[in-house]
């Protein structure tokens, strides 16, 4: 039932708009075939115009007015996200500046004045043009900044107006991720799948599908998917393919999205709306009854248009068109009457009518279209049935296919080991440069973290260590020798806790790194041999906080712990709750807890609202916070890592929020775990682990050999250490 004229008309006197999904681990590969099987005289990428946004522009313009790289960083700070709107006076004085001052105000009235103003012209990500003749011909070409590149001096939105055939070249992280997860299957379990042999229609995977378990899968990792899974339960692929199109801007602006959910839980009974006689009052039932008479899909809001509101061709193409280019032009205003107003006089409710026209518009700001909603619902099942049956692999893909995707390795790496994968760290003698399988007991297989996990580490010298391995490495100078890496490589390798295999441990390996140089001594000593080796140096055993602080600096995530098992007892004794607890929760019912911030999110279609995941050591919470709370505690919101809330449990279903009212900024609570810092990121690898007597050994705490120190953890009335 696919509407071709969507694609192609008698109407359309242009070409189509193609877009093609790739690897994007290959993408470039693709690239580099169009321009030698077309030529770069007929080939070349078009350009896109770069415009000011509030940071952006508040940055440039302090630069100008010569404030100093804090003052701007603090105004930055201070917008949501990349995309916002303004630089408000408010905000800048919640970040603890003079708005008295006539620089500062100067420079706020300049920066508001840039905003949406063109900034430079960049290369698209990867819009082709073809053409017949040869380009310079119609336009000038550039080569690219990256080698092997050239590009046309137009923005895309003109290759539109002028006709020019566009092919988007675009890059998808999952196809990488299912690719390397296959493979990880063929070699480690002699089973061979490709997107057309995987087994159909699982029962298993929709019951992990309906329980929200879907961390790490394609299109419904997001917050607001795994609060849908549980409500619309799919049970079948075109449920799927309805759950990638449901959470959108057209049908959440259209009001569909409820009414779908209460008539396919049988609350509500399914009616189809009718025009009055004579017209036929089935028309719309062929257009909407799989989806239970709620228009969802963008075909479904042409066809209605076309049906309902008689529409011609040379209309429906510019309904089209209107949707594509609702957020640049704002031309689809011009459509509502002539659709609401022929619906309402064949006889349509005109609530109805104008819902429908909503849902227009929502496609205009993110259309989603059947077809589109039924080939990624294909990835979401292909992603999820790999999630269910071989979690190993398919998160040790997901960890070699970084950065995709709403999540960090850490929670990759934790939702593993929640489904009972065993993961090991990363280890020279151990890891290639990707995450690998090996064999485990009965029949299973480890995880083990590849070199890439850790931070600073080069590909080059991480495949050099792999490749000169040909017995195991027994020391670090060792490694240096064999595999020709600097004394820089060493010490984050050390810092990242990568020798364990040779009985080092970290504060050991960091203190031999110190010692290790690129070039060897000038022969200047001369006395005995013995007299010019270095002093054994005894260590305390790092604590396993600063163990922790070290692995999050360096691997971004940790094995041994987690940074809140630490404040447990302080909390529990203030009368924090761990995030394990929501389950045993009752609607309504007051709570307080603390946890690391994983995702914030404020959708366009939430109307202000802001949601929140927090993680602690028992699981993670989702936090509500409405915009009056969200205004309140601003600051807070945006830039706390460890995050306090007291609120309300809300329940439905299977889902559970938290209704925050208030909020709190600890992260100073991290910055305790070890004096050196935790909320910045490591700058250098020597600055995780200093020699005895430094402020992270902590010379004052006991020391026992061959024993971790232990954590005191004092309750304090309004605080926790």
């Amino acid at each position: 039932q696919l509407l071709f004229e969507r694609f192609i008309s008698e109407e359309r006197k242009e070409p189509p708009d193609i877009d093609v999904d790739f690897e994007h681990e290959r993408r470039e590969e693709v690239i580099q075939h169009i321009y030698a099987k077309y030529g770069r005289d007929r080939a070349g990428l078009c350009a896109t115009v770069i415009h000011y946004r509030p940071r952006s522009a508040i940055r440039e313009v302090g630069k100008v007015m010569g404030l100093s790289e804090d003052v701007t960083g603090a105004i930055a700070k201070t917008i949501w996200g990349s995309w916002g709107t303004e630089v408000s006076n408010a905000h800048v004085a919640e970040a603890g500046l003079d708005l008295t001052d006539p620089v500062l105000r100067r420079t706020i009235i300049l920066a508001r004045q840039l905003i949406g103003m063109p900034r430079h012209l960049g290369q698209h990500v990867g819009g082709f043009i073809l053409t017949e003749r040869p380009l310079t011909e119609t336009v000038p070409i550039g080569n690219g900044a990256m080698a092997d590149r050239s590009f046309i001096e137009w923005d895309k939105d003109d290759i539109d107006a002028l006709g020019i055939l566009k092919v988007d070249i675009l890059a998808l992280g999952m196809l990488t991720c299912i690719r390397k997860a296959f493979d990880l299957i063929a070699a480690h379990y002699g089973q061979r799948y490709e997107l057309a042999t995987v087994p159909a229609e699982d029962g298993r995977v929709y019951e992990m599908l309906c329980r929200g378990d879907s961390l790490g899968t394609f299109q419904v990792e997001s917050r607001a998917q795994m609060n849908m899974l549980p409500r619309l339960r799919p049970r079948t692929f075109y449920d799927l393919v309805i759950e990638v199109a449901i959470v959108r801007p057209g049908p959440i602006q259209g009001d569909m999205v409820h009414p779908y959910l209460r008539r396919r839980r049988g609350e509500e009974a399914v009616v189809y709306p009718a025009p009055g006689p004579p017209h036929d009052p089935a028309e719309l039932k062929n257009i909407l009854g799989r989806t239970l008479g709620v228009p969802i899909f963008q075909e479904q809001a042409m066809k209605i248009a076309i049906e309902a509101a008689e529409f011609s061709p040379a209309e429906a193409n510019e309904l089209r068109k209107a949707m594509a280019t609702f957020r640049s032009r704002g031309t689809i205003g011009l459509l509502e009457e002539k659709m609401v107003g022929r619906m309402v006089r064949r006889g349509y409710d005109a609530d109805f009518a104008r819902r429908c026209f909503d849902q227009i518009k929502g496609f205009g700001e993110y259309g989603f279209p059947e077809s589109h909603a039924a080939s990624f619902a294909l990835l979401v099942y292909v992603s999820a049935w790999l999630k269910c049956h071989f979690p190993g692999a398919f998160g040790a893909a997901l960890l070699n296919s970084q950065p995709m995707g709403f999540y960090a390795p850490a929670q990759i790496v934790r939702d593993m080991r929640d489904h009972g994968v065993t993961v090991a760290p990363p280890d020279v003698n151990y890891s290639d440069w990707d995450c690998t399988l090996e064999p485990a007991r009965d029949g299973a297989f480890t995880v083990r973290l590849g070199l890439r996990q850790i931070s600073g580490l080069n590909r080059d010298a991480a495949d050099r260590i792999v490749m000169m391995r040909d017995a195991p490495y027994d020391s670090l100078a060792d490694v240096q020798v064999r595999a020709d890496v600097s004394a820089a490589i060493m010490r984050r390798l050390a810092a990242a806790d990568a020798m364990r295999s040779m009985f080092i441990d970290r504060r050991q390996a960091l203190w031999e790194a110190r010692a290790l140089r690129d070039t060897p001594d000038l022969p200047l000593f001369m006395g005995a041999p013995d007299e010019g080796a270095e002093r054994v140096v005894p260590l305390p055993v790092m604590p396993v906080t600063e163990q922790v602080v070290a692995d999050y600096q360096t691997l971004r995530l940790s094995l041994k712990a987690h940074p809140m098992a630490f404040l447990r007892r302080s909390l529990t004794a203030q009368g924090f709750r761990p995030a394990a607890d929501l389950a045993r929760s009752r609607n309504g019912e007051r709570w307080k807890m603390a946890g690391l911030v994983l995702v914030r999110q404020r959708p366009g279609t939430a109307k202000g609202v802001c949601f929140i995941t927090l993680e602690d050591e028992t699981g993670v919470a989702n936090l509500v916070v409405w915009p009056k709370v969200m205004e309140a505690f601003r600051k807070v919101v945006m830039q706390s890592r460890l995050l306090v809330v007291e609120g309300r449990v809300q329940r439905d279903v299977e889902i559970i929020h938290i209704i925050s009212e208030s909020l709190q900024d600890r992260t100073d609570a991290l910055l305790r775990l070890a004096p050196d810092g935790f909320a910045q990121p490591l700058a250098h690898a020597d600055e995780v682990a200093r020699p005895p007597g430094s402020a992270l050994a902590n010379p004052d705490a006991p020391v026992h050999a061959g024993h971790p120190r232990q954590v005191r953890i004092m309750p304090k009335s309004r605080d926790f250490h």
